[in-house]
């Protein structure tokens, strides 16, 4: 089996937004240590591999050096627990080895390498998992350990929010078939968007990541939102085209339920939406301060009436969209910076992923 455990993506220098994979029939030399500085070198930490001595910069105090399938990389400690956990976790019942990636979009390229594992372990967050995706073989079966933020795809699927308990969930999970987004040719796994959330995750992002590596919390995300809204006065005027249905302010698309959570709280922004079908559409016509309350209303209620005001799709294996000037487009929380048009589509019967609550993708 493989895993894909994440880095604190802060420590180094490029950014590693990663992790790392544990592949059945692997070799068992995953290491975990204090990372200690090399004599006469500051801040360089000092592994043996192979009876090879390998240095990385920035490694602190505070951090560990994990070790496995010939890479080396740098966790927290308290990411290094979580995955010493996980590791004890699976290695019980698949042999493991690690691998780290090291850099953004490494984890595409991993994926990409491991044709002959059983299932793929993701160990980090949303954006993590949307890489792996990116690169996955057609017959991969995908199993997904909560360790972002939001965790939206983990909790989806009924997977315990401890990593831990979530690796002995998917132990003997069933796999089910779901279908994936494509935005301009670009995998996800729950949701996609132009202009308003995509330019609301693009100001969370120039906040920089905490700590432990992690996005800004919920308060950062509604803090960045009502100065958005502030800074248009609540208005958001037609900007764009989506063919079939007419001129909107923004447009959301969901290839699942949720579409995102705002702490303990689901959006239920395209309450019909499912993994196993294709894709939803939601977009608000026009947005003027005296419908926000309604629609914020409707993002945590769902279902009910639907307003004259927005356009919905459901079950779509295409959404066209054409901008009058670039607009912001992101996929699973990711920028993926300014488009002038974009194509949603739905790709059916995409991938195998471990599902705990199968009942989730039907409820």
């Amino acid at each position: 089996m493989v895993a894909l455990v994440a880095l604190d993506t802060g420590l180094l220098q490029p950014i590693l937004d990663c992790g790392a994979l544990l592949d059945r029939d692997a070799h068992r030399d995953v290491v975990a240590g204090p990372a200690a500085p090399m004599e006469g070198e500051a801040r360089i930490a000092d592994v043996g591999h192979h009876r090879v001595t390998l240095g990385l910069d920035e490694a602190g105090p505070e951090d560990l050096l994990v070790e496995g399938g010939g890479r080396v990389g740098i966790v927290r400690l308290e990411g290094c627990v979580r995955l010493a956990a996980v590791e004890r976790e699976l290695r019980s019942y698949v042999e493991l080895t690690v691998l780290l990636t090291e850099r953004p979009e490494h984890a595409s390229e991993l994926a990409q390498g491991l044709e002959s594992a059983d299932a793929l372990y993701v160990f980090g967050g949303d954006g993590l998992l949307n890489e792996v995706l990116n690169g996955l073989h057609k017959g991969a079966v995908v199993g997904v350990l909560p360790g972002g933020r939001t965790n939206v795809v983990a909790r989806a699927l009924g997977v315990p929010l401890d990593p831990a308990a979530a690796a002995r969930a998917l132990l003997s999970a069933p796999a089910q078939r779901i279908s994936l987004g494509r935005a301009n040719g670009r995998r996800f796994a729950f949701a996609a968007g132009i202009g308003f959330d995509a330019e609301l995750v693009r100001r969370v992002d120039e906040l920089g990541r905490r700590s432990d590596g992690r996005r800004p919390g919920d308060l950062a995300f509604t803090w960045e939102a009502a100065k958005l809204l502030a800074g248009r006065r609540g208005r958001y005027e037609p900007v764009l085209e989506i063919e079939g249905f007419g001129r909107a302010a923004f447009a959301l698309v969901a290839n699942g339920y949720p579409y995102s959570y705002a702490g303990s709280r689901p959006l239920r922004v395209a309450p019909d939406a499912r993994f196993e079908l294709g894709l939803d559409l939601v977009a608000p016509q026009r947005l003027v301060p005296r419908v926000i309350p309604r629609f914020i209303a409707y993002a945590f209620r769902g279902g009910g009436e639907r307003a004259e005001d927005v356009f919905y799709g459901h079950d779509l294996d295409r959404i066209e969209v054409r901008c009058d000037a670039p607009l912001p487009l992101q996929v699973d929380g990711e920028d993926l910076g300014d488009v002038d048009s974009v194509l949603f589509e739905a790709e059916r019967d995409a991938v195998s992923i471990l599902a705990p609550d199968a009942a989730t993708l039907r409820a």
